[in-house]
């Protein structure tokens, strides 16, 4: 498995700072795998393997520690025996009731370093974060960027072109398991079963979701339309028109509880004129779109749309904040933020002849000096007034850096 590099960086200032470190993402996108890479590190540092606790909760061995007690008692009856500092790492830790009681005595009554990761993002909502405020430090985990993909297939020595890999990715996404099988038939079965765990565990059970024939069919919705415009209200009208009947309460519910899990990520609209965020009609893109692949009950080719969803997560787990501009009566594709940085893009797959002023013509509207680009798959530079074209896998390279 490749070393997660980004990751590692994001983390290294961290290590042996009093701070509770949180890896959040969708389950099986590598945080296990990410927490085994910081424990190497450690033992390079020159760590002990016995100052070293790792406890995850998929597995059977851990099965008696379901709350917070437990889970203090097992970790006192392993420190006793520890000889230096403790680094706890805590594989899937929302397993346990009342956690953050335990984890938050360990900070106080032991010299420790604590990991912990987790599948859903309520692991740092509400009372948790409350409980926690100050004490910790977030990162997001994705599965596989291109640029890892790519890095994958040269660590196992198989010669795979960009457009080759490009192509592989629009089809089966990044989640690092899938790509140590070869054939189609072997992915789609894996990807169709990380699904279901993720539906059935993350969604359905975590939040006691009743209808779960509906959230099915909110979640096909959903991948047939990525990247289109929808409020909670337009979708119970969709569904009403096909003899289904829900509630806006109920699909806002199950709306959040899909996002919670980390499989679908909402992005709402800003206002670039009034600067703003506007409250009604969000987009939705995929965390991985395999999932697209296995879920899409249409056969339409909406090739800009999976660009435009490829694009956004690579965004996202760069570190932007990022929305769905609108300007006047035209949209922006993203507005993206960072620190003092602003910057717009406009993602197509390819562009026409009659597609250039539209793509190009919005960001020229906009009257302020921030970076703009166009993402397409074209190779000619197409570059005007100050706009940057980009060719999707040489962003995807990560050639350019902002």
């Amino acid at each position: 498995m490749i070393r997660r590099n980004s990751y590692i960086k994001q983390i290294l200032p961290f290590i042996d700072k009093d701070l509770i470190k949180v890896f959040m993402g969708v389950r099986r996108c590598g945080k296990s795998t990410l927490l085994t890479q910081i424990k190497d590190l450690l033992l390079e540092r020159g760590v002990s393997q016995k100052q070293i606790l790792s406890v995850n909760y998929e597995s059977k061995r851990f099965d008696h520690i379901k709350d917070a007690d437990s889970l203090y008692d097992y970790v006192c009856q392993w420190q006793s025996e520890c000889d230096g500092k403790a680094y706890l790492f805590f594989d899937e830790i929302q397993e346990v009731k009342n956690w953050e009681e335990a984890i938050n005595s360990f900070r106080v009554d032991f010299d420790c370093d604590i990991y912990i990761t987790g599948s859903n993002s309520r692991l740092l909502s509400g009372e948790l974060a409350t409980n926690l405020r100050g004490r910790y430090v977030s990162f997001n985990v994705f599965p596989f960027s291109f640029a890892e993909a790519k890095q994958y297939y040269k660590n196992e020595g198989v010669a795979i072109s960009d457009e080759k890999l490009f192509a592989d990715f629009l089809k089966y996404g990044g989640f690092p398991q899938r790509f140590v099988f070869n054939d189609d038939d072997a992915r789609n079965v894996y990807l169709s079963d990380l699904y279901e765990t993720i539906v059935l565990k993350d969604v359905v059970e975590r939040n006691d979701i009743k209808n779960v024939v509906l959230l099915r069919k909110l979640l096909e919705f959903f991948v047939d339309n990525i990247g289109n415009t929808f409020s909670a209200n337009s979708i119970v009208k969709k569904f009403k028109s096909e003899g289904v009947k829900t509630s806006v309460d109920t699909i806002l519910l199950y709306i959040e509880a899909i996002t919670k899990s980390f499989a679908l990520y909402s992005v709402p609209r800003y206002n670039i004129t009034g600067k703003k965020l506007l409250e009604t009609s969000e987009k939705y893109y995929c965390v991985d779109l395999g999932f697209r692949t296995i879920l899409s009950r249409t056969d339409k080719q909406d090739i800009g749309h999976v660009c435009e969803n490829l694009v956004y997560m690579e965004l996202v787990a760069r570190g932007w904040n990022v929305y769905v501009g609108k300007l006047n009566d035209a949209e922006i594709d993203f507005v993206c933020t960072k620190a003092d940085k602003t910057i717009y893009i406009q993602v197509a797959y390819l562009i026409t002849e009659h597609d250039v002023d539209r793509e190009f013509g919005n960001l020229e509207s906009i009257r302020n000096n921030y970076p703009k680009y166009v993402i397409s798959a074209d190779s000619v530079d197409m570059s005007r007034n100050g706009i940057v074209h980009l060719n999707i896998i040489d962003f995807l390279n990560q050639v350019v850096e902002w």
